[in-house]
């Protein structure tokens, strides 16, 4: 036994560098801030005026939580650890506009072996940066150091968003109806869904992230890194100048691909059509197909393939939402339409479903996924590559 007396940072935490961060990563944070947060950084809790709140006749309070998954890991291995916070900001404030919802506040918590004040305020900077994007205010978080249970150069994180929409204005299946227009908004890469397949990937090809990608133009760890794109102040403009009328139903596209998202969306009994050939699909999803050699059924029941967010809108503002969307410098386009299954078990404008192969060459039905008994999905047509 030591006569040597312990305290926490020889126990491995050190408190000091936890406040070194903090102070690097402030400004960032109190950019994110408007004229509703109270508090400055550093409180117990943080604090939003929710007045705005008095002039709704029905409030609905919306949350999210999610993290990045495994693509922490390409951050890790690249060192580059200012971009991974805008994917999180992407996957938990969009899964709270879908609905209509206006995000009001957000906090998040970090996870590392050891505190390096450097990398730490770099990720929060990356998070603030996406949430005043967003119009979202930084109001909390945690930096937890685990020594002995993460390794020191180890870390993960974690958000969480709280929104609000007046219950008339709440989007979903029940203002989806037949003939609605299906619009696809492009996503900006892989965003931040399938790395573990993606990881895969690459170990089997063997090369190295730092190699450069002619398809790319730009090194593979360079592609792999590329943020989530952000869609939360264009959907809520879509909302605010379509009404609910217009835009009847958001999904955005994250683990589980396309055709499943959608269909969480869509009321039981009806089926929204997506045509495979209506646009193509960017190189890097492509090069993850032929490396791995992962069929097109296993492609678009993982990763986005070039669809970041959809709306399903009604069909007499369907080209201005699109002239929209395309006018706010995001590639839309329309994938389909909301129809139904017939008595004899074909899709309208589809045809009948068939027996398909692996190739996703055939007409497709997806149902039932993310334990939501709802709507359902036909897939159909031919994917196209560069």
């Amino acid at each position: 036994m030591t006569d040597t007396p312990l305290d926490y940072a020889a126990a491995g935490v050190d408190t000091a560098a936890g406040d070194r961060a903090v102070e690097l990563m402030k400004s960032a944070v109190a950019a994110t801030h408007d004229s509703t947060v109270l508090g400055a950084t550093g409180g117990f809790a943080g604090m939003v005026d929710a007045s705005a709140l008095l002039g709704m006749k029905r409030p609905l309070l919306a949350t999210s939580t999610d993290g990045v998954g495994t693509k922490i890991a390409i951050a890790q291995a690249m060192d580059v650890h200012d971009t991974i916070g805008q994917d999180l900001v992407g996957m938990v404030v969009d899964d709270i506009v879908v609905i209509g919802a206006r995000p009001v506040l957000m906090t998040d918590y970090i996870a590392c072996g050891h505190v390096v004040p450097e990398r730490i305020a770099s990720i929060v900077t990356g998070i603030a940066r996406a949430c005043e994007a967003t119009g979202t205010p930084l109001i909390g978080g945690e930096t937890a150091e685990h020594p002995g249970v993460m390794e020191p150069d180890d870390y993960d994180i974690a958000g969480a968003a709280t929104g609000v929409v007046d219950a008339s204005k709440l989007l979903g299946p029940e203002r989806v109806t037949g003939g609605d227009v299906v619009i696809a908004m492009a996503s900006s890469g892989l965003h931040s869904n399938g790395y573990s397949l993606v990881r895969s990937v690459v170990k089997r090809v063997g090369v190295s992230l730092e190699s450069h990608v002619a398809e790319f133009g730009r090194t593979l760890g360079e592609e792999l890194l590329e943020p989530t794109r952000l869609y939360t102040r264009l959907c809520l403009d879509l909302v605010e100048r379509f009404g609910v009328g217009g835009i009847h139903a958001y999904s955005h596209v994250t683990g589980g691909g396309l055709a499943a998202n959608l269909s969480r969306v869509l009321p039981a009994g009806a089926v929204a059509t997506v045509d495979r050939s209506t646009w193509m699909v960017p190189p890097v999803f492509d090069w993850v197909r032929r490396g791995g050699d992962v069929t097109w059924v296993g492609m678009e029941d993982s990763l986005n393939l070039g669809v970041g967010m959809v709306a399903v809108v009604s069909e007499s503002v369907a080209s201005e939402v699109l002239a929209a969307i395309n006018e706010a410098g995001v590639a839309a386009w329309v994938l389909g339409c909301v129809t139904s299954i017939g008595s004899d078990g074909t899709v309208e404008g589809v045809g009948s479903i068939d027996d398909m192969g692996a190739d996703a060459s055939g007409v497709r039905l997806i149902s039932g996924t993310k334990g939501v008994q709802a709507g359902a999905v036909a897939l159909h047509g031919t994917y196209r590559v560069g």
